[in-house]
Order: structure tokens, then sequence, then C-alpha cells
């Protein structure tokens, strides 16, 4: 199922009216106003309540033994769906799922096979393709960064994308890699993030992107201080410091709980992967980067994203390979 056919969906429930019971969104750690994972999602179920005048429930964990608490109590109150954000649902999902066979669960970023879930994925490793050419083409120094947040292959499969992208922009450019963490602290920790920045700012990056969740904002800000550029992820971070930030690899979290909100009850499980081809991810060009990214930089992003679309290039999928063509993932 593409972006298009989900939006399709979107429209024919608007037209049918909001569904009988009210939806519910659980932020994984660090919090709905993370600027990033959690807030697109947040940002796509404020944007359901304002177009329909729906409510819906919501949780913010505070630690991880929370998870299935939280799954509990919002099936037993009746949420319809219930709507996770981030692969650390997975397992537990995978147990309370089928003693809730009456609702309906959407997980974002992993896949679980349940008959009343629906899975959302993103090919994440292609919009950080994309980051990682404007990244190589922006750099005066030859080298840039990745700051990962949690060492895991999902963020792995980010980094892999943008090292590809450096790569096939610039061959013999440096591309530095740091993890904040092996734990879910790992998140939202800006302190870390920031100083993880710095070192590498130290070693000769001006263009770090991340993909550390929370954590980023005191990337952003590291790289915003020492005059150097930085790419953001998840949401649109340019605003955070214009003129600062090359660009945002963005996922479409905020479709995706649009759309599962209004189909509600009605939402079919399964697996929907949503990529370039789908507008589910893309780079982020707006007001905040347009004096930073040159025409070349912006007919070398469109020339990829056709090739990508179209299978000329292949960019390597962590998740289902882990054996990432460039050093360092």
């Amino acid at each position: 199922m593409t972006l298009k056919t989900l939006l399709g969906a979107t429209a024919l429930a608007l037209t049918a009216g909001t569904a009988m019971a009210d939806p519910a969104l659980i932020f994984d750690l660090g919090g709905k106003f993370d600027k990033s994972f959690n807030e697109a999602a947040y940002m796509g179920a404020d944007r359901w309540k304002k177009d329909t005048g729906g409510s819906y429930r919501e949780i913010e964990m505070q630690s991880e033994a929370q998870r299935e608490q939280a799954l509990r109590r919002l099936a037993q109150s009746g949420s319809n769906p219930i709507v996770m954000t981030g692969f650390s649902f997975a397992d537990v999902l995978t147990q309370v799922a089928p003693d809730y066979p009456d609702t309906k669960f959407v997980i974002i970023d992993s896949e679980v096979d349940e008959p009343n879930v629906r899975s959302v994925v993103f090919s994440e490793e292609q919009g950080s393709y994309l980051a990682g050419i404007m990244a190589a083409m922006a750099s005066k120094t030859d080298t840039v960064g990745f700051i990962g947040g949690m060492d895991i292959p999902l963020i792995r499969k980010f980094g892999c994308g943008f090292a590809q992208g450096v790569e096939a922009t610039k061959p013999d450019a440096t591309v530095l890699v740091s993890w904040t963490g092996s734990t879910p602290a790992a998140w939202n920790d800006p302190v870390r993030g920031g100083e993880l920045a710095r070192a590498q700012i130290g070693r000769g990056a001006d263009v770090i992107y991340h993909g550390a969740g929370g954590t980023g904002i005191g990337i952003l800000q590291a790289a915003a201080d020492e005059g150097v550029l930085a790419i953001g992820v998840d949401s649109n971070q340019n605003a955070l410091h214009p003129g600062q930030v090359l660009t945002s690899m963005v996922k479409r979290v905020d479709v995706a709980v649009y759309d599962a909100f209004t189909q509600g009850e009605a939402i079919e499980p399964g697996t929907v992967v949503l990529g370039l081809a789908d507008q589910g991810v893309s780079v982020a060009m707006d007001e905040n980067n347009a004096d930073l990214v040159t025409p070349e930089m912006s007919a070398a992003v469109e020339e990829a994203t056709q090739k990508i679309i179209a299978g000329e290039i292949s960019v390597h999928d962590y998740m289902t390979d882990d054996s990432c063509p460039i050093a360092g993932f």
C-alpha cells in the first residue's frame, strides 16, 4: 500500500464520518515534543483533531516498564485504534494484541505479524542517501559525520544510506560515525549529543547528520554554535537553526498517524512500506535552508530520487542485510 493509497483511504473515511471509538497514541521515550520522531506523530494526531473535531487519548511514557501497561490500559478503556511510535513496542505488542482481537493496533517503525496489527515502516535509507549527497556537496573539508542515538539496526539503516550517498558523490570523503548509547536513554540526551558533535567537529566534520531523536537537539545546537552545518531527521528541523541546518530527512510519521486515526476501527492490518516513490521520505527544502541549497545540489537530489525510484540506484537496506558496503556500519 502506498502513501497515495493511504491518502485516498483517508478521504473516503472522512466522508463516512468519524470512528465510533476514540483513537489513542502512545509516544516513545523522549516525549511528544522531541522536535523529531515523536513530535511528527503528535502533529499528525493534532491535525486529525483539528480537521475532524474528534478527540483522542495519549500517553507519554516515562520508562520502559510502562509499555505493556500503557497498551493494556488503552485497550481495556476501549480506544481503537491504538497507535504507538517506535520499534521498541514490537515485543510487547506481539504479546498484547492477541488478548484484544477486536482492537486494532498500529505500530510505526517495526513489523508485527498479528491479524489486528498494521505495521508502518519507512525506506529511511533512501532519504538518507539524498541527505548524503547534499552533505558531500556542501562539505568544504570532505569530512562529514553521522551521530546515531541507540545503536540498533534501524538507525544503522539511516547511517549506511547516508554514507552511501556521500561516497557516491565524493568517493574520497570521510564519514565519521558516533553513537549516543546502547539503551533507550540514548534518544533523550542532548548534552551527550552536543559532546559527540563537538568531537566530530574537532576531527574536521563540517556537516553532521543525526538520527538520534531528542538527543539531536543538542547535536543541532552544537553544530550551530561551532559554525558548521547539521542535518535534521524525522520532522523538518530546518527552522530550529535557520541557515545552519542544511536539510532534514523527513519521514511522514504524521501521515501514518493521521491515516490511522481517520480510518479508525476499519483500518486494515498488514505492512505498509513508505519510500521515495510514495513520498513517505524526503529531504526538506524551505525558506530556512534556501541559501544553503545550490541549484546543482537540487539537481543532484532530483536525479538521484528518480534513479532510486526507477531502480537504477540501489540503496542498501541494513534491516534486511547487515553487511553495509560502507565502512563504519
